[in-house]
């Protein structure tokens, strides 16, 4: 396959899969009351968490491998096999001690268990399919879910219970693992399993769990706490407002993915850093764009977009698109940080994911939900601040320190 044609295969990848994560809390919202929905957000939230930790342990390390050789097609069959039986045990314990936890929550997290090893299985073969350089094999599967988890969901009647959404949720992604783990076969029949290499001392994903927790889970975790000891309604809130700006997440993720090696080829650091610069400013201004459109949407428009979650949902609009457009700094500063050093990364990751943790629960306690959200708002302005001082002050430095930096950042990594 030509690079062209497999980065437009991978990008329209993540896209359709940043598509079914919206297009399913959508459904789910106009399909719900607010109190379900609520429910419904924090065990989608919950199930966020093990995807992003299960794609960080397996997938991440495995797409750094090189080649097509047989070890390459057996570090992909161990990988899936890895996360089917890693999710089967931890969601039938999951399972297990939510059915010993009364209330309709625990009941949509025991199903959830259930549901753990089609959902997660199904994202492993992703990261194969990306590792093998066949991403229109991982898009097949992606849009048959798509198509299977929109036509469940427009078949359920207005009030089903969360622990009902997560169950036809979870089990229309079965065809697309059945039809991926067949294609999967077929490009890998014959070649060793590995299963061994994700116990093994040094174990890359170990590393990558860690800097997603601080850099993400943590949060997201973050806002589920607040939803147990406040207001349940909160994690609804905040996720319906984040809802809305989730093509966004699309572009900071391509930007994050295809950013490195498009900067490497600028050549001088000082162009690669422009580059970077300019490209957060094109984000930053499309998230202020993207907000002041959903603000100037009807009220019946924005019903039909999150149902009963919609007046609350508007009233963040202000603090999550300034949020949205911190963000866009911010990770466009880590980009560049990446080109210039990336040692650096995730001593900011780990300084400013807690201190937004810090900064949402003391705007929650001093204006309730949207305090919260200014909270997120003003972690994100500070994370980029932080990032690109340290940009600035790493541009003086001499082209042969910053390779001599990378390449043993990099050694270190492997």
């Amino acid at each position: 396959m030509r690079a062209r044609t497999a980065i437009v295969c991978s990008v329209a990848d993540q896209g359709v899969t940043a598509l079914t994560n919206i297009l399913v809390l959508v459904a789910a919202a106009r399909l719900s009351t607010v109190s379900d929905f609520a429910r419904f957000s924090a065990v989608y939230l919950v199930f966020s968490v093990l995807l992003g930790a299960s794609g960080a342990y397996t997938g991440q390390p495995l797409v750094l491998r090189r080649g097509e050789s047989d070890g390459t097609r057996g570090a992909c069959r161990s990988a899936v096999a890895f996360t089917l039986l890693a999710a089967t045990a931890l969601g039938g314990l999951l399972a297990v001690v939510c059915l010993l936890v009364p209330g309709d929550t625990a009941r949509a997290l025991m199903m959830l268990g259930l549901v753990l090893p089609a959902v997660l299985g199904q994202d492993a073969t992703r990261y194969a399919f990306a590792t093998l350089r066949l991403p229109h094999l991982a898009l097949a599967g992606d849009v048959l879910r798509l198509v299977c988890v929109l036509g469940s969901l427009a078949a359920q009647p207005y009030g089903a219970g969360a622990a009902r959404l997560i169950t036809v949720w979870g089990l229309s992604a079965l065809p697309a693992l059945l039809l991926s783990a067949v294609l999967l076969h077929r490009r890998t029949a014959g070649a060793p399993p590995l299963l061994r290499a994700q116990f093994r001392r040094g174990h890359l994903g170990r590393r990558f769990v860690l800097e997603f927790g601080v850099g993400n889970a943590t949060s997201q975790l973050s806002v589920l706490g607040l939803g147990a000891v406040g207001n349940p309604l909160v994690v609804g809130a905040l996720r319906g407002a984040t809802t809305l700006f989730g093509p966004l997440n699309v572009l900071y993720t391509s930007a994050t993915s295809f950013g490195p090696p498009l900067l490497g080829r600028l050549g001088s650091r000082r162009r690669q850093v422009r580059a970077a610069a300019g490209l957060g400013a094109v984000l930053a201004a499309t998230a202020a764009l993207w907000a002041t459109a959903l603000a100037l949407l009807p009220d019946a428009a924005g019903r039909e977009l999150l149902g009963d979650t919609w007046p609350t949902a508007a009233s963040l609009l202000p603090a999550t698109g300034s949020q949205y457009a911190a963000m866009a700094v911010a990770t466009c500063g880590l980009l560049a940080l990446r080109m210039l050093d990336p040692r650096t990364t995730l001593s900011i990751q780990v300084v400013f994911s807690l201190a937004a943790v810090g900064f949402l629960a003391g705007g929650y306690a001093l204006g309730g939900v949207t305090g919260a959200a200014w909270g997120l708002c003003l972690g994100s302005v500070c994370k980029a601040v932080a990032t690109w001082t340290r940009v600035l002050r790493l541009r003086g430095g001499r082209p042969e320190a910053r390779k001599t930096l990378s390449g043993s950042a990099v050694r270190s990594g492997s």
